[in-house]
């Protein structure tokens, strides 16, 4: 089943997180793909908010990981493998190990770790739109 949502504003991600999390199981690993800007961060940010994390601490662009720890669902990961250059790179600073988890797993730029990812990953593309709105995809 293909999902298709138009987002008009940011002001509606929010509630396209909380729809997103009825389709998803946990534990879960759920990639995003979009180019630079398209809104990556600001989604996975509103996942994380919904699943009940009041600090978000930004893209871990630098620091490639951020763990948030959840009461209910133990710990989230927040991914971001936008410099990583390798696969030898990933498995060195411990990613594989980090997707073998029982945790909500979210990562951008997870097409540069393609070969470690998990079979029943989902991809969620997210797509500007000539209107300035965007396109957020997934299949299940």
């Amino acid at each position: 089943m293909k999902i298709d949502w138009k987002v008009n504003s940011i002001d509606e991600l929010p509630a396209f997180a909380n729809e997103f999390l009825k389709f998803v199981n946990y534990p879960k690993c759920i990639a995003f793909r979009g180019e630079m800007g398209a809104g990556k961060t600001t989604f996975t940010r509103a996942l994380i908010e919904a699943l009940g994390v009041q600090e978000f601490e930004g893209s871990p662009t630098f620091a490639i990981i951020q763990e948030y720890p959840v009461s209910a669902k133990g710990k989230i990961y927040h991914m971001d493998c936008y410099r990583i250059k390798s696969i030898a790179e990933a498995i060195n600073i411990g990613l594989e190990e980090i997707l073998d988890e029982k945790s909500y797993i979210f990562i951008e730029w997870a097409e540069k770790i393609e070969a470690l990812l998990p079979n029943d990953i989902i991809w969620v593309y997210i797509r500007n739109n000539d209107d300035l709105t965007r396109q957020i995809s997934f299949e299940l």
